[in-house]
């Protein structure tokens, strides 16, 4: 799903290049139509979903919504809510930060009374909300958080992170005071949730309608890395002192989870005695290469915070622990097994049966053939470059390892000007990094004041449970199952529709060509 918001810096340093430069009032009048289409056209409540047919008669988040959801799960509302800032940031207009504060709106009225967010917010109240899990939600064989409707909030898939952010952004924009009661609601959700022992669960506040491991100590999509982030941010730009406590336990749940030698890799997930647990079907009980990697970086990353050595102790031992479970030969382009079991050191991988969530099961075995086609076995780590960032960090002085750090640092510095880089994807299969010029992104803005895209994504419509016998066909490795299925897959015939991440990176690109100095003097 979705990494990390990233520095627009990053984003200058890329190789698009208009071919001849546009000026800026070109610029900015695509950039206004576009995004007045979207806030007064297309929005619900201010909010958004990921896609939809230009009649609007069916559209998408992560799986089918109804006219009466939006998406809060990136790249979702809160996306929008950034870019939305960035756009102002940008250009001055004010018609963005008006834009941004009915985000601001569409988030702070679905925010769970926990102080979280769920995957989606569901304007017609929690009777639609349940009819909706009970059908299109429970036949989707894949994607069971969505099969059990919950009472509570979730760090899954950064929603709750980045709504928070985003929230934090509209308080510190104009220090308006209308955003502090849910930016503070924001905050004591993600105090209030945390394990005194440090790591944070799935989802909160507990509840019974919703399977064991919403309470385990998750890794998984950077559920506590990005608690720590936004901790740091509610410390570093609005004094939230209270916070520097979570903060530490939460570095340090890192190094309690770690395993030991000759294993000394992460799970996903772990009970709340620290041992590793499974979750969904096809997370086994395992350890995870991609998880290792990342927690292996931000252990680093901790160490930039604070300069304890502690950080980095255990560091070689994760490496050569990732060395040890390399495939002999590279499958699908990628180096290592996503699981390895624990005691064994053997590559474990999951496959199903079946045709849809009635008659399948998911199951796992020692076989690398005919494994799933939406969960990847196998992963790309670069073990050479994390050796080489871990090696410079032990040599360089930890005054210049910790210089600027916002644990350590006097003077906080202030947040970025951009959040929102063209290639935030997510789990939107229609998303991908732009490649247009600018040029052509002003000429291919249609006349209603959208970007024609081919939604490669689709889903088969709720039509019913499946049977319970398998249908006809193999479906192993695809993305969905048979007619009843309504998992999201891809397809070779896409339709053209709206799609909001084909406007996020289009407004990004546009942005970049304003902030990089890339526009024509008018």
């Amino acid at each position: 799903m979705l990494k990390s918001l990233v520095a627009f810096a990053l984003l200058l340093a890329g190789i698009h290049a208009p071919a001849a430069a546009q000026s800026r009032t070109e610029i900015e009048r695509t950039m206004k139509r576009a995004t007045r289409f979207m806030v007064e056209d297309l929005a619900t409540n201010g909010g958004y979903v990921w896609s939809y047919l230009p009649d609007r008669s069916r559209r998408w988040g992560e799986i089918e919504a109804t006219p009466s959801m939006i998406w809060v799960q990136p790249p979702g509302t809160a996306t929008m809510g950034h870019l939305y800032l960035d756009a102002y940031h940008a250009t001055g207009d004010e018609y963005y930060y008006e834009a941004a504060e009915k985000v601001a709106g569409a988030l702070i009225a679905g925010q769970h009374r926990s102080g979280g967010w769920n995957y989606f917010i569901d304007f017609a109240g929690p009777a639609a909300t349940q009819h909706w899990y009970e059908t299109t939600g429970k036949n989707a064989w894949r994607m069971e958080e969505f099969q059990h409707y919950a009472d509570n909030a979730t760090f899954d898939d950064m929603g709750t992170s980045e709504a928070s952010q985003f929230l934090l952004r509209m308080y510190l924009e104009k220090r308006d005071a209308k955003y502090r009661p849910a930016l503070e609601r924001a905050i004591n959700f993600v105090l209030d949730s945390q394990y005194p022992i440090g790591g944070w669960p799935q989802r909160w506040p507990y509840d019974p309608n919703y399977p064991a491991y919403q309470s385990y100590i998750t890794f998984n999509d950077d559920v506590a890395a990005e608690n720590v982030k936004f901790l740091l941010m509610a410390y570093q730009h609005v004094g939230e002192s209270r916070v520097l406590d979570a903060i530490t336990r939460g570095m340090n749940i890192y190094l309690l989870t770690q395993q030991g030698p000759p294993q000394a890799g992460w799970a996903l997930q772990y009970t709340r005695d620290l041992k590793p647990a499974a979750a969904r079907s096809y997370e086994p009980n395992a350890l995870h290469t991609a998880s290792t990697a990342s927690n292996v970086e931000q252990l680093m990353n901790f160490y930039r915070l604070t300069g304890d050595s502690r950080f980095l102790a255990r560091i070689p031992e994760a490496l050569a622990w990732l060395e040890s479970v390399r495939l002999p030969e590279p499958r699908q382009g990628r180096a290592f097994p996503t699981f390895v079991e624990i005691g064994t050191n053997r590559p474990i991988y999951v496959h199903r049966r079946g045709s849809n969530v009635v008659n399948g099961q998911y199951y796992w075995d020692y076989s690398p053939e005919a494994t799933l086609g939406h969960y990847s076995a196998f992963r790309n780590v670069d073990v050479a470059k994390l050796r080489r960032e871990y090696e410079a960090l032990r040599a360089m002085p930890v005054t210049q390892a910790t210089k600027g750090s916002p644990l350590l640092a006097h003077e906080p510095k202030p947040l970025p000007r951009f959040f929102v880089t063209g290639g935030m994807t997510g789990s939107d299969l229609n998303a991908g990094s732009p490649s247009a010029s600018v040029r052509e992104l002003i000429r291919s803005l249609n006349g209603q004041g959208w970007w024609p895209t081919p939604l490669k994504a689709t889903s088969n419509p709720y039509r019913g449970a499946g049977p319970a016998e398998p249908t006809a066909g193999d479906f192993r490795t695809t993305q969905v199952g048979d007619a009843s299925d309504t998992s999201p897959y891809t397809t070779d015939t896409p339709v053209t529709g709206i799609s909001t991440s084909a406007y996020i990176a289009n407004m990004a690109r546009l942005i970049e060509a304003l902030a990089g100095g890339q526009a024509a003097k008018d």
